[in-house]
């Protein structure tokens, strides 16, 4: 056998011996058992109880780097004060005039009768002009809000 004869079984034998290698780590890392599906019975929701896991902490200990016990804190009860309904007051929106050079704009407001010029954040018998446009006015009377419509 000459030298090329040689090196070219060799070569084929290394060859084949590196394949079977790797089909044989192919194969083991892409193994998939034959293992037959286990009928498994779920339990019936109402079977199950459950129940909630409650804890409470009792931080009472001594402070370890003051040295001291906790203060304990005094319940403050909070008295609930009951708000008399405030009457409600008969506001028309009649319209608004617009001062083209300053920007300033006055609405006419009628209040309980009697009509009214305000501007924004005036206030004329308890009544509050918070804002306004040409179609509606928002007033504050009484601590409630009240829009009001163009009419």
């Amino acid at each position: 056998m000459n030298k090329s004869t040689k090196t070219y079984t060799l070569l084929g034998l290394v060859l084949l011996i590196w394949g079977i290698i790797g089909f044989k780590v192919i194969k083991a890392l892409t193994y998939e058992p034959d293992i037959p599906p286990i009928q498994v019975t779920k339990p019936k929701l109402a079977e199950i109880a459950i129940t909630k896991d409650s804890f409470s902490i009792n931080a009472d200990y001594r402070d370890p780097f003051l040295g001291t016990l906790p203060s304990t804190k005094k319940k403050v009860f909070q008295r609930t004060i009951k708000k008399e309904p405030v009457q409600k007051r008969n506001i028309i929106y009649s319209g608004l005039v617009k001062d083209s050079g300053s920007g300033n704009t006055l609405f006419f407001v009628s209040i309980d009768g009697q009509q009214h010029m305000m501007a924004f954040k005036e206030e004329i018998n308890g009544v509050t002009l918070v804002y306004g446009n040409d179609k509606q006015i928002k007033v504050r009377y009484g601590g409630q809000s009240e829009t009001i419509s163009l009419q």
